[in-house]
Parts: C-alpha cells; structure tokens; sequence
C-alpha cells in the first residue's frame, strides 16, 4: 500500500528486453536519489508513476535498483518503457503518517493531459480520464495521478470520457515529476479505493439463501 505522497524522483536510465518475442517485457534500471536506497531490501515494492514493482537488484552505493515489469503491466500503464523521470515512493510501513490517501499502485486507467497552465502561483492541470473510470471521479474526491495523491476540482463528463481539473501548488510541482507534463501527455491513473467498494455494494447481486430441505 502507498498514500500517494512522493518520497523521491527518480529517472528511468536502461530499459532491456527480457526476451526476442511480444510477449516478454522489460527490464527498467532506475537511478533514484542519493541516499534513497538505504532503507531498501530485495522484494521490496516501490511505486513507480503510481505503479507498484518489485526491487529486483539494488546498489545503494550507486542509487539504483532494476524492476521487471511484465507484458500486460506496460499495456496498462504510461512512461514505464522508455528513459525519463518518474515519480517514485516506498511502501507504507504501519507506523508511517497517511499523508494523501489510500493508494494500491494498482492503474486503473490511463489519461491525457488536456491542459498544463500556471495560474497565478498554481497550475490547472486537466485530464482527460477514460470513459470507465468516469463515474469514480467526484468533486473533492481523491485521485491518483503518476502516483501522487490529489484532489479533484471539477468534474466534466463528455462522450470521449471526463475531464478533470486538478490545482498543483509549487511544492508538488518542484518536488514532483508531474512538472514535466505537457498537453497530450499521458499519465496513470488510479481511483480511490473506496469507490471501488462502494460500487460493488451497490452493484453486486444479492446473495441467495439455499433452499431449505424439507423436514
């Protein structure tokens, strides 16, 4: 689990076929912060752009580590298959503060960027959300953008899907990797975690009582 709050940014700088054939994926290495490894062990997950991997290798003397990412996690996801920034957190340990909200690294969608404009101090951010995860996204509800957590502002729903507005203050977008976006970038999405069991209370069909035997 995560709380979407970035601990380090870190930069994408080798990218390795695991194998010759479409279906064998990658092998990322990683350069994070100096110093952000100390505390990091094999098997340990950390989120990459919202993405939840697995450390594979690591050299906390060099600040790097390599992810094996699969087949079917880059067809659900952005910025995972080629060098650059990306946003990196730890998981949370249960004495840590839940700083954004609750975070699975789990995309459930990926976006695009409609918009990227300073606004007075601030920057608007749109994005332009698939069409199925549109009746998860409410005003001042949580959302998950390449792993940071942040709040929705408004909430446009079209035929192509909704468009959500989102304020960046300076702080997230120094500290971030979200300060590289541009219009038409796209970015992983992941809804808030209560929304998905809301749904399914609301959705699921009631359980049948088997019929009794008779006596």
């Amino acid at each position: 689990m995560f709380t979407g709050i970035i601990t380090g940014v870190g930069r994408i700088v080798a990218v390795h076929d695991l194998g010759s054939s479409l279906q064998h994926g990658k092998r990322l290495t990683i350069e994070a912060p100096a110093g952000y490894l100390g505390d990091v062990g094999l098997g340990d997950s950390i989120a990459l752009n919202g993405a939840c991997m697995t450390v594979t290798t690591f050299d906390a003397a060099a600040s790097q580590f390599t992810i094996d990412i699969s087949v079917e996690s880059l067809s659900k996801t952005a910025g995972l298959a080629e060098a650059g920034q990306v946003n990196l957190e730890k998981a949370l340990r249960p004495q840590d503060r839940l700083g954004g909200h609750i975070v699975s690294g789990h995309v459930d969608g990926v976006g695009r960027v409609t918009r990227m404009q300073q606004v007075g101090e601030s920057w608007e951010l749109r994005i332009l959300a698939p069409a199925a995860i549109g009746k998860y996204l409410a005003y001042k509800g949580s959302i998950t953008v390449n792993g940071v957590s942040l709040t929705v502002n408004t909430v446009d729903d079209r035929e192509d899907g909704s468009e959500i507005a989102i304020n960046l203050i300076p702080h997230t977008v120094d500290n971030t990797a979200l300060g590289a976006l541009r219009e038409g970038s796209a970015v992983n999405l992941e809804i808030d975690l209560i929304a998905r069991y809301v749904e399914r209370m609301l959705t699921a069909a009631p359980a049948t009582k088997p019929a009794r035997a008779p006596s």
